[in-house]
């Protein structure tokens, strides 16, 4: 039987017992119709609408600027293409951090307007009592630890975190905070690859990475950067499976050419 007629649902309980057993999980973004119902039906365990949609779907320099209608504008759209995989969105900045009440408000609007499964927020000991009070509402949460992209202005760079001793171990006590807090799952981004195991082996929730290592539960990539369709940026830890910029400007030269040559439409192909 292959994967894509496989009906069951993707839950929470579902991604611990892959833990359990050692499967690993498979996380890819999307952030519309489309592209989740393809992604969906090649198999994959969760979906993110990543605020990622800030990059790649707005053309923003950083996460930033998307706002919770628009991240729910993704979500809605996504949560319409998937049957299987387990849909998580992303609180985007200022809708969660300093003030719970604002959390729990921008994180049931998400559940309600999207139908999506979970909420991901970025932070650990600072955004606790948002996590608490999110929780407290039996939406489920996902952590995001490590590089934090709607930090970026704090930190000042995308490069690699928690290499010195004081932040890898703020990153594992943050870990099993979230773990302690409720939170089902949690991400790691641009982590050294050892400190990436180490989260993996003392927590019991699932652990996904992105640039943190094989030793973890999961992968996540974003989906435009798997496919080749964006072309700026190459992390050390992105794979391209494809290189869709190139296939996508190709069918679109052919289509110019065909239009101005008068080859399209043929007979064939007018009524």
């Amino acid at each position: 039987m292959s994967v894509h007629k496989e009906v069951r649902k993707v839950t929470t309980h579902r991604l611990s017992e892959m833990k359990l057993r050692g499967e690993k999980i498979a996380m890819l973004t999307s952030y519309d119709y489309s592209m989740a119902q393809l992604v969906d039906e090649a198999g994959v365990d969760v979906i993110l609408v990543g605020d990622s949609a800030s990059n790649v779907m707005a053309g923003n320099e950083t996460t930033l600027p998307i706002t919770l209608d628009q991240m729910i504008y993704h979500g809605t759209s996504v949560v319409k293409a998937v049957s299987r995989a387990l849909v998580v969105v992303d609180l985007p900045f200022g809708t969660y951090q300093g003030d719970s009440r604002e959390a729990l408000i921008s994180a049931i609007r998400i559940m309600k307007e999207t139908a999506a499964d979970s909420v991901k927020l970025e932070g650990g000991s600072e955004v606790i009592e948002s996590v608490q009070r999110i929780l407290s509402a039996g939406i489920p949460v996902m952590g995001h630890l490590g590089l934090m992209p709607q930090s970026i202005h704090k930190f000042g760079t995308y490069t690699v975190r928690a290499k010195e001793e004081a932040e890898a171990d703020k990153l594992i006590s943050d870990a099993k905070l979230l773990e302690e807090t409720g939170c089902f799952a949690i991400v790691l981004e641009k982590i050294p690859a050892e400190l990436g195991t180490r989260v993996a082996e003392e927590v019991k929730i699932p652990v996904i990475g992105i640039g943190a290592g094989g030793g973890v539960d999961g992968q996540v990539l974003v989906i435009h950067d798997l496919l080749g369709i964006t072309q700026q940026f190459s992390p050390r830890f992105l794979r391209r499976y494809h290189n869709l910029a190139a296939e996508i400007k190709g069918a679109v030269g052919n289509y110019i050419n065909d239009v101005k040559s008068k080859d399209f439409p043929s007979e064939k192909e007018q009524y």
